[in-house]
């Protein structure tokens, strides 16, 4: 495990230790040490005007954790006797597995004044489960599926879940002998694999396997998906039923069935209308196929993800209702089918919303991996109630510490977003085409993603918009939304 030093040591402190521009505030940044899915962060900050404790802000890859640094540090005060010793800060807090971005802030006990201690790039080891689907066997109304799972943070057996068309339909445990993945994987052990057989109709299916997360990091697609086809009882394999919309379907009807666009039918793997309704906090009971961040904050650093405070299902709609409360913007990310892979796909929104001031709504496609460097794909997004505009984040454009996001293309859409509308993203190898109401707005052959990502339904606090009113409060309504592969 490798530790960062950036300045100094922890218990030799010059009178010019702090990084600050001015005297107001003082601090050092003692270490940034990546563990498996985070990074641990210490040092000092304090006021220069005060024995009490300050804020501390760090980000990491630009998402901010506020704390309070309150931890006894004898060096500190005895380098400053008037500032006392309650200003040590030695926190972990989750981050992506590959190269992060980590900055520490340090505040005025008001708030008013700020300064950086510095920033370091470290590497963090995955925390999410991995594996394979090695295969994906069918005979006469079922699916045999065999593969192995594996979670870093623990050598116990993890629970695999088995989604046919983004339905879980069984949930097993990986724990059957596997010489193989034990020599290649010594510290975990060989009791990791799996197997199972599910019910299936006649036709095409896609057959997903995710790893249940144990520790830090997330529920992961362990290895990619496998198409399978289906014998139907006394006949050959059933065709999908092909809707006859556009691309970019206008209806307000869920659309069902594989959809023919621009020289490929692509299969309906996952469709929800939002027809059970659902309060506040019951929304992950009710609709257990969908996953949520919850407790981090949101990208500006404002809002905190807080699904139980924040979603709920009414009138056929996924609401979800951005307010503060106590001042802390809450926000909410929505994975509709939870965390399943996509290496091409096709995603279809109907949504609105209101005028609401500091927030924003993306759907979106993110790397599966959290690493930024593979893209991401925006559609729709915009602030509440604005015009959205469609996106492509180029790859590999991760230096000097940083994401450089630089849109492929953008270009707005012909009306905001008060009223319903129909968005559509169609990924494709090598092209990436935005849709809106039918219509094709947008498309890039330009940094095209490769990887396999996950969709995202985002609601946040805005970015670079100030400081979020504490009055402010709206709506997303989610209406239907539906993806092909």
């Amino acid at each position: 495990m490798s530790i960062v030093i950036l300045t100094g040591t922890a218990f030799a402190l010059p009178a010019n230790a702090a990084t600050a521009s001015t005297a107001a505030v003082r601090g050092h940044l003692d270490a940034v040490t990546p563990v498996r899915g985070g990074v641990t962060v210490s040092g000092w900050a304090a006021d220069s005007s005060t024995t009490a404790s300050t804020k501390v802000t760090i980000t990491v890859n630009g998402a901010a954790t506020s704390i309070v640094a309150s931890a006894a540090r004898r060096d500190v005060a005895a380098a400053y006797p008037s500032l006392g010793a309650a200003h040590g800060f030695a926190t972990t807090i989750n981050a992506p597995a590959g190269r992060d971005q980590v900055c520490v802030t340090a505040f005025t006990k008001a708030g008013t004044k700020s300064a950086s201690l510095g920033c370091s790039t470290v590497t963090v080891p995955n925390a999410s489960p991995i594996g394979a689907l090695d295969t994906a066997t069918t005979s006469a109304s079922s699916i045999a599926l065999s593969g192995w799972a594996i979670d870093p943070d623990t050598a116990s057996p993890i629970a695999v879940q088995v989604r046919v068309d983004g339905v879980t339909v069984q949930t097993v445990t990986a724990s059957a002998a596997r010489p193989d993945v034990g020599r290649a994987y010594p510290s975990a052990g060989p009791n990791h694999g799996f197997s199972a057989t599910v019910p299936a109709s006649g036709g095409n299916h896609s057959v997903c396997v995710v790893g249940v997360n144990v520790g830090r990091g997330g529920n992961t697609g362990v290895g990619g998906c496998k198409t399978v086809s289906v014998t139907a009882p006394g006949g050959a394999p059933a065709l999908p039923p092909v809707s006859s919309a556009p691309a970019g379907d206008t209806s307000t009807a869920l659309p069902t069935g594989s959809v023919a666009s621009n020289g490929r039918v692509w299969k309906q793997t996952y469709a929800q209308d939002f027809t059970t309704p659902a309060a506040l906090g019951q929304v992950a009971a009710k609709y257990p196929s969908m996953g949520a961040y919850d407790g981090y904050s949101d990208t500006s650093g404002q809002g905190k993800y807080s699904p139980s405070k924040v979603l709920s299902v009414a009138n056929g709609n996924l609401d979800f209702w951005l307010h503060s409360e106590n001042g802390q913007p809450l926000v909410a990310a929505v994975l509709p089918d939870d965390y399943a892979p996509h290496t091409t796909g096709r995603v279809s929104i109907r949504y609105k919303t209101t005028n609401t001031d500091g927030y924003k709504f993306v759907g979106m496609m993110w790397p599966s991996s959290d690493n930024w460097n593979e893209g991401e794909i925006d559609w729709p997004e915009a602030d509440l109630g604005g015009t959205p505009r469609p996106a492509s984040a180029v790859p590999g454009t991760f230096s000097n510490g940083g994401m450089s996001f630089q849109p492929s293309t953008q270009m707005f859409a012909d009306s905001d977003t008060t009223s319903y509308h129909v968005a559509t993203t169609e990924w494709d190898k090598g092209i990436v085409r935005f849709y809106w109401d039918g219509k094709l707005v947008a498309s890039t052959t330009k940094a095209v993603p490769t990887t396999p990502f996950r969709v995202t339904l985002q609601a946040e606090t805005a970015i670079g918009e100030g400081t979020v009113p504490a009055s402010s409060s709206g709506h997303v309504d989610i209406d239907w939304i539906s993806i092909w592969d």
